[in-house]
């Protein structure tokens, strides 16, 4: 795909789900990749799957959510590569319970250090190299970033704060010629759902999400890969969050049901 091929790319969170399909289709478009998460068993695994049709990619086990790992990341995909084009901060954790029954309160840190903090702080390890290549930053959301939802609210703040930082630095970054592209996916079929933390910060183990009424990973990726290329400003993925903005304006109680009702069923 004109735009990505021969680009180095740094996906976080690739072992499995979004981060993971995403790898796959960068690779047949011919990035060189650089795999980070925290299982390295899994990104092993990946990388082999991605070795049988192209070049063996550079896997880096990290935590975004540790400023030490996030800098050593970069440091070693630089020199691994030369240089750094692409950075997509893909990460992420989630949890499933109101506010009135979580019994942990530390859930909300968590929550916050990988989906907020983590992309910030590997995102500014990043930039000096961003900056030489005048390359770009894409940050994966969720839907959940730009309205609430019932039982994620830990969840859906921390993407607030996501979007209002990647919109915030894509004006810092404007002279820099570093693009910001910020993803929303709606829900998706992904281990993280399956780990998702309860109001003891104990993983649910099973989905709660009606898997077969939702987007695979795999189309994400796909719907993703041409706003990575042409370095777009914002794919809000499905028809259902895209109506969310508007209606959030005109009828506020209207949204709120909309968001309640897809908790409720589960996709």
């Amino acid at each position: 795909m004109d735009g990505l091929t021969g680009k180095v790319v740094i996906v976080t969170g690739a072992s499995e789900g979004i981060g993971r399909a995403l790898a796959l289709a960068l690779s047949k478009v011919g990035c060189k990749l650089v795999l980070s998460a925290r299982n390295e068993t899994r990104l092993a695994s990946l990388a082999l799957e991605i070795a049988n049709h192209g070049p063996a990619p550079f896997v880096f086990a990290a935590d975004v959510g540790v400023p030490a790992e996030c800098e050593a990341l970069v440091k070693a995909a630089v020199a691994h590569y030369g240089k750094l084009d692409i950075l997509v901060n893909n990460a992420g954790m989630t949890m499933w319970s109101r506010f009135d029954q979580l019994s942990q309160l530390s859930i909300l840190d968590d929550i916050m250090r990988v989906n907020y903090l983590g992309p910030a702080y590997l995102t500014h390890a990043a930039l000096p190299h961003l900056k030489q290549t005048q390359g770009q930053v894409v940050a994966v959301a969720s839907v959940a970033g730009l309205t609430g939802v019932p039982a994620r609210s830990g969840y859906a703040a921390s993407k607030h704060a996501l979007i209002g930082f990647f919109d915030s630095l894509r004006i810092e970054l404007a002279d820099d010629d570093v693009a910001v592209t910020v993803i929303c996916p709606d829900f998706v079929v992904t281990q993280t759902h399956k780990r998702a933390l309860d109001g003891n910060g104990k993983p649910l183990g099973e989905t709660p999400m009606k898997e077969s009424k939702i987007q695979t990973a795999e189309q994400c990726a796909e719907m993703m890969l041409p706003v990575i290329a042409r370095r777009g400003r914002q794919l809000i993925i499905s028809m259902r969050g895209k109506m969310a903005r508007w209606i959030k304006l005109i009828a506020p109680g209207l949204i709120d049901k909309i968001a309640r009702k897809a908790i409720a069923s589960g996709h």
